[in-house]
C-alpha cells in the first residue's frame, strides 16, 4: 500500500500528446494555476535528480513565473501528515496511513514552494474539490478555468480535472508539468483527459495566445 519506487522516464513531448477533443484556450483573466500535491513525500517515490523530476519542477516553476506575470492566481493542494484512519477513510484501504507527521515530508518542494500571495488548501481525497473550498475560491475570483500541474497524473490530477468538468470549470492538464507512476500511466491519464474532460497542453504553450499580446 506504500508508494511505488518509480522508474525514471522522460516527460512527454508536444509531438507525443493526444489529440484534444475541444479547442478551449487558457485565458489569464479566467484561469487559476493549481499546483497539485507537489510535496516531498510524493516526490520521494522518484529519484529526485533523474527524469521526470528535474524537468517537472523546472516547468512548474516556469509556469508559476508566467502566472505571476499574467496575473493568474496560484493555488496549491497539499495533504496533511499524520492523518487518522477516520480522516483518511477509504484512502487508508488503498494507500495505508499516508504522509507521516513530518514537516519535511509535508512541505512542497523548495523549487516550487508557495509564495506569500499563494493559498494552500488542505487536500483529503483524489479530487482537489472534495472537502475543500477550491470551487468557492475560484467563483469568488471570477475564474472558471483550472490549469493543473503536479502529481500524480492518473490519480489526483485526473480526478481533479474530471471534477472540474462536472462543475463547468474548464481544465487544462499540462502534460510536461505533471508526473506519474510510469510513462504508460502518464500517457493513459493524458489520453483520458483529452478525450473526456480537459485540454492537454504543455508548459510552453498553455498561455501561448496571452504571451503574444
Amino acid at each position: 500500500m506504500a508508494l511505488p519506487a518509480i522508474t525514471p522516464y522522460p516527460l512527454p513531448t508536444a509531438a507525443e500528446l493526444p489529440a484534444n477533443r475541444v479547442g478551449w484556450t487558457a485565458d489569464p483573466s479566467r484561469a487559476v494555476l493549481l499546483v497539485h500535491d507537489l510535496q516531498n513525500h510524493f516526490l520521494s517515490a522518484y529519484e529526485r535528480d533523474r527524469a521526470p523530476v528535474p524537468a517537472l519542477l523546472a516547468n512548474v516553476a516556469a509556469l508559476k513565473e508566467t502566472a505571476g506575470r499574467l496575473g493568474v492566481p496560484v493555488l496549491y493542494t497539499a495533504q496533511r501528515g499524520g492523518q487518522t484512519p477516520e480522516e483518511r477513510g477509504l484512502q487508508q484501504d488503498f494507500w495505508g496511513p499516508g504522509l507521516p507527521a513530518d514537516p519535511h515530508a509535508e512541505a512542497v518542494a523548495d523549487e516550487v514552494a508557495p509564495g506569500p500571495d499563494d493559498a494552500v488548501l488542505t487536500k483529503w481525497k483524489y479530487s482537489g474539490f472534495v472537502r475543500t473550498d477550491l470551487e468557492e475560491r475560484m467563483r469568488a475570483l471570477g475564474r472558471d478555468q483550472l490549469v493543473l500541474v503536479g502529481v500524480y497524473a492518473h490519480i489526483g490530477v485526473l480526478m481533479t480535472a474530471a471534477d472540474a468538468w462536472m462543475r463547468d470549470i474548464q481544465a487544462f492538464v499540462v502534460a510536461d508539468a505533471v508526473a506519474d507512476f510510469s510513462a504508460g500511466e502518464h500517457a493513459q491519464a493524458l489520453r483520458w483527459a483529452a478525450g473526456r474532460c480537459a485540454v492537454v497542453t504543455t508548459a510552453a504553450t498553455v498561455f501561448d495566445s496571452s504571451e503574444g499580446k
